[in-house]
């Protein structure tokens, strides 16, 4: 009995062992596949060999014939070449069971998509590609302007979902404004709670139109190398709130080293407004939204909180990812909040990098209608509440002049209430027409829009999905180009935008 009590106690002390290390050793064996990702995509020999076994035997079946290579014969089929135009790879899904392991990999290419099978195997040297097996599969030719847009459930089940942040194809962080920050796999529909959220964060509501909560979630560019996500959500002190940004290490579904880099105090009883919207610019640095807080114009202070250069609140902020301040910022003067990049801000929640050309794009709730698209630029003033494209929720409301501002016009204002949230540019090859189309998701009326951009205008607009609406909080794109959705509601789902011309 004493030996199978060891026995069992033994088992179970390297099944936990296995279990923590689960996470680490699928990162090397990504390590190893994109080894190999990068010299097949350029001809490196070196590279291919060093992911590969040198016992690596290579086959497929093809046109009837059974084709086998070595290692050696596989590697001199290879020459140095420039990597094929669009060329995308993906890891399509992974298996671990102890130092063995399958992989299941896309090479897709412009006119052919290569899916290849790995087995793999940890030995002294590390993890390695022990055999492979291969297909290819030439894509359909079709008019890049034949679009027929269709929604395709991934998941659900998620609580009000605000934002999602892709790891890989399959694989993403997902912050709920109602529940918690996970990370959900695409491929066996898998949620996994992040652990070690900061304790401040300010769960409760307290009714209508409680805008409490986790907001944007982000990944550093430089996210394979250090990790860093970025949150922002609504913090508490006490019986008051605020939003707060912070960066953390994600290390095997917990948050470790939180720093925070920005509260926008004061703290208040107000729960409308947070903002919370988050974007890397193609400058580096982090762009943020900070909401003006109030519900009603009623409650403005004598200088409005939004043109009070002394207010965290109201504006838009400029920082490097460590929370210092670039030294290429605007100067708004000594007393300003340090970042200040831009004022004049009710409640933008949206924020997204057109990576043509470098510009920021955001999305702005107006009260009565006066919902609008902007241009962010440094400095600039975009009149909340001074002016507005909608009405006021208080009709007597009649701000005094302020003596020297000048006020950027949106680019764009519907005259009906959207209340637009998610933004992004488009990129790809499913929707081929769609590129450089600026995407709008929106919770009024369950609104999904494509924006023809020319230049700094918006020269065309299409409503989508007309005939199925439900609430839209973000749009994103994944590694490998696939448009999706994240639908705000209690059983929130991640919703693929698919071509079904294809």
């Amino acid at each position: 009995m004493k030996k199978i009590t060891i026995i069992v106690v033994l088992l179970a002390s390297f099944i936990s062992a296995f279990s923590q290390n689960t996470n680490s050793e699928r990162q090397l064996i990504e390590e190893v596949i994109q080894l190999y990702f990068d010299g097949w995509a350029t001809g490196d020999t070196t590279k291919v060999g060093k992911a590969m076994h040198h016992s690596c035997r290579l086959k497929n079946y093809r046109d009837g014939k059974f084709v086998e290579y070595s290692r050696s014969q596989y590697l001199a089929l290879f020459k140095p070449h420039p990597s094929p135009k669009n060329l995308t790879t993906r890891i399509v899904s992974l298996d671990i069971t102890n130092n063995m392991g399958s992989a299941k990999v896309e090479l897709n290419m412009e006119r052919i998509l290569f899916t290849d099978y790995f087995n793999l195997m940890k030995t002294a040297e590390g993890w390695m590609i022990a055999d492979k097996i291969s297909t290819a599969t030439p894509h359909r030719v079709i008019d890049i302007n034949t679009i027929k847009p269709a929604k395709e459930i991934i998941m659900q089940g998620l609580n009000r979902p605000w934002s999602i942040a892709f790891l890989s194809d399959d694989s993403a962080l997902v912050s709920e404004k109602d529940g918690d920050l996970v990370r959900i796999n695409l491929f066996n529909k898998e949620k996994t709670k992040i652990k070690n959220f900061p304790s401040d964060m300010a769960g409760e509501q307290t009714g209508f139109g409680d805008n409490t909560g986790k907001f944007d979630v982000v990944i550093d560019p430089d996210f394979k190398r250090n990790k860093f996500v970025y949150v922002a959500y609504a913090a508490k002190k006490d019986t008051l709130r605020t939003t707060k940004i912070i960066r953390a290490i994600l290390q095997n579904d917990s948050l470790l080293h939180v720093k925070t880099l920005f509260i926008a105090e004061p703290y208040t009883r107000e729960h409308f407004h947070f903002g919370g919207g988050m974007v890397f610019g193609k400058d580096g640095k982090l762009y943020f939204t900070i909401g003006e807080r109030l519900f009603t114009e009623k409650d403005q202070p004598e200088i409005p909180i939004a043109q009070n250069l002394e207010d965290k609140r109201g504006k838009i902020y400029r920082i490097n990812p460590d929370g210092t301040i670039p030294n290429d910022n605007p100067d708004f003067g000594s007393r300003a909040p340090k970042g200040l990049y831009a004022v004049g801000i009710r409640a933008a929640q949206g924020l997204a990098l057109d990576t043509s050309n470098g510009k920021i794009w955001f999305t702005e709730h107006g009260t009565h209608q006066g919902d609008e698209i902007n241009i962010l630029k440094p400095k600039a003033n975009y009149g909340w509440p001074m002016k507005t494209t909608g009405k006021y929720r208080y009709a007597e409301f009649a701000p005094n002049l302020i003596p020297g501002n000048v006020y950027t016009d949106p680019v764009w204002s519907w005259l009906q209430t959207v209340a637009p949230s998610g933004l992004h540019f488009y990129s790809g090859t499913e929707f081929g027409a769609w590129n450089n189309n600026l995407i709008v998701g929106g919770l009024s009326r369950g609104s999904l829009w494509r924006m023809v951009i020319e230049g700094e205008r918006i020269k065309r607009a299409e409503e989508l999905f007309t005939d199925d609406r439900v609430r839209i909080r973000k749009i994103a794109q994944s590694p490998a180009g696939k448009l999706y959705i994240l639908t705000d509601e209690v059983d929130g789902k991640l919703i693929r935008v698919r071509n079904d011309a294809f």
